[in-house]
């Protein structure tokens, strides 16, 4: 009776540790199809600095990148008038509350605290002085990466990429 209790015990422990082996093997897989430029590479060119971005799973461009030297991930959205952060990640990125703003957004109208980004970077490539606002409806850590940001580069799409340039 004792070694029977034992052995399904055992047994326990051992799916218990295959399942989790098997939840750390696949979260990679997962993230990258969240995100498959967690880590966007560049070239430089004569006339400026490329990144190439691949299409997730949904389709849509999910990149690794910076805000004041500090790692974050942008969701690029060319329907955002601005860059959009959440609130909650204001003070990680040395932002600045300014002043309140009413924006409308896809979920509705929402009161907003205009910022400025002093450095954005994606790859090799560098913005400076970006406009964007702080956003308290946000849960999220994933920052929209609004026309404020991507009106000073050229992007063009070709399939599932996305190449933007810095000239």
């Amino acid at each position: 009776m004792q070694q029977s209790k034992l052995g399904k015990g055992m047994l326990i422990v051992a799916w218990v540790i295959g399942l989790a082996l098997l939840t750390f093997m696949f979260e990679e897989q997962l993230e990258k199809q969240f995100n498959p430029n967690s880590e966007p590479i560049s070239s430089t060119l004569n006339n400026g600095t490329e990144v190439r971005l691949k299409q997730n799973r949904s389709g849509h461009y999910v990149t690794g990148g910076a805000i004041n030297g500090q790692p974050v991930v942008f969701l690029l959205d060319t329907g955002a008038t601005q860059v959009s952060i959440p609130m909650h990640l204001a003070q990680q990125l040395s932002l600045r509350k300014g002043r309140g703003a009413r924006v409308q957004t896809a979920n509705g109208s929402v009161q907003v605290a205009q910022t400025n980004i002093e450095r954005l970077s994606i790859g090799d490539i560098q913005l400076l002085n970006v406009a964007a606002h702080l956003n308290p409806a946000v849960s999220s850590n994933e920052i929209l990466l609004g026309m404020s940001a991507l009106k000073q580069l050229e992007f063009t799409q070709k399939g599932e990429w996305l190449t933007l340039k810095h000239l």
